[in-house]
């Protein structure tokens, strides 16, 4: 098979009798992997199938076409990192991969131009988890210049592994008037249950909104009705593929956005336009780490951490590590690595004042975390370390709330 056919052929086959015709990925199981026009693969006989354009022959296609822009409406700025929005098939793995322009999103998405005209610029062309802290400080200050430079919103498009990291990350190094939207979608534009229409729709909408902060706008539901607006310092990505892997945690959305009216509703907590003046800090202090406590874990994986800046501690329960592993952190205390408990749990806050164990850690130097989610708590720490270099000042600001990360009331149901 690999003799007859290169990834990235063009083939014509037949599957249970019926003329096919899709792109060669691999030979697997002694079965042809094709990829059709709808996006999935299937699995023919090799005997069937016959090259109708070599890999890398140039396609007839029509032009692309141009994005044409009404200039009446308001103005929002698209900044593209990447990620499953912006991808298509790559034919050499059959893969997904990172490769829409941010006009290619325009093209993909047709509606977003009834709704706005827009700037458009491409920051990044990485799948998400090749993100980095030092693309957060250009993200956000590409963010900044077009505020500065009179947009009324902001969509950052964005890979969703990685997406809750880099919205709390922007919300820490930026407060802006206008809404700043990250947006991203679990299925790529070419496959039939795609929901980066939706989700890009619902964001602009979103983007032109009366909101004031930054946040994430994915789908609600698993059907297509509605997207909901989270706060970007209190969501996470809670399921590996589902249209509605984002939930806010410890409060409800900040807002939703109907479909297909993309009438916008924002809560009460949710931060209105034009409250604050555009300030950008963009400082990040990259040494610091995340680590998850698991029964066992030997104190040689905290030691690990030794001449890190900062260490953010996912433990259990109410804010928990192992008795052995207490000395290990109050030496990295000791020596200057301010360590932040948070908790595994997706809800309720720590309080390491209940148990020996959490009074201990307290007694070692251990900031507790209050209900930051550990993802929002390691951000947040690399941009304190970032502007703050006294103990005690971190110390205040990473209990105190900056973004809404921190929730001073828990509701506990029973």
């Amino acid at each position: 098979m690999s003799e007859r056919f290169a990834t990235g052929d063009l083939v014509a086959a037949s599957c249970r009798g019926h003329p096919v015709e899709g792109t060669y990925i691999t030979n697997r199981d002694g079965m042809a992997v094709l990829k059709m026009k709808s996006g999935y693969n299937i699995g023919v006989d090799p005997a069937t199938c016959n090259r109708v354009r070599a890999a890398g022959a140039p396609a007839v296609r029509a032009a692309a076409p141009a994005v044409v822009q009404d200039e009446t409406l308001p103005e929002l700025a698209i900044i593209s990192t990447g990620g499953t929005i912006a991808s298509k098939i790559d034919y050499r793995t059959g893969a997904v991969t990172s490769q829409f322009t941010a006009d290619d999103i325009l093209r993909a998405i047709p509606g977003l131009s009834s709704l706005a005209r827009y700037r458009s610029e491409v920051l990044a062309t990485i799948l998400s988890e090749n993100m980095t802290p030092r693309i957060w400080q250009d993200l956000a200050r590409a963010i900044y210049a077009a505020i500065k430079d009179g947009a009324e919103g902001v969509i950052v498009t964005h890979g969703t592994d990685t997406m809750a990291y880099s919205a709390s990350a922007v919300s820490y190094m930026l407060d802006t008037p206008v809404p700043v939207v990250f947006v991203g979608s679990q299925r790529s534009a070419d496959r039939p249950s795609s929901d980066n229409i939706m989700n890009g729709l619902c964001a602009a909408a979103a983007a032109r909104s009366d909101l004031g902060e930054v946040a994430v706008v994915m789908h609600a539901t698993t059907n297509d009705d509605a997207c909901a607006v989270h706060r970007a310092t209190r969501v996470r990505k809670m399921h590996t593929s589902r249209r509605d892997a984002f939930q806010s945690h410890d409060m409800a959305p900040i807002g939703s956005v109907e479909y297909p009216s993309l009438a916008v509703t924002l809560s009460d907590e949710a931060v209105r336009r034009r409250k604050t003046e555009p300030v950008l800090k963009d400082h990040l202090e990259e040494h610091c780490g995340l680590l998850y406590f698991y029964p066992g874990m030997a104190p040689e994986m905290v030691r690990a951490y030794e001449g890190y800046k900062g260490l953010v501690i996912a433990g259990t329960g109410l804010g928990h590590v192992s008795t052995l592993c207490i000395g290990a952190l109050k030496d990295l205390v000791d020596a200057g690595t301010t360590v932040v408990m948070t908790s595994q749990c997706l809800n309720g806050r720590v309080c390491d004042r209940v148990y020996d164990t959490g009074r201990d850690l307290i007694a070692a130097g251990v900031i507790e975390g209050e209900d930051m989610l550990p993802e929002a708590a390691l951000t947040k720490m690399m941009w304190v370390l970032g502007n703050e270099t006294d103990p005690e000042k971190v110390r205040t600001m990473m209990t105190t709330d900056l973004k809404g990360e921190i929730r001073r009331r828990s509701d506990y149901g029973f």
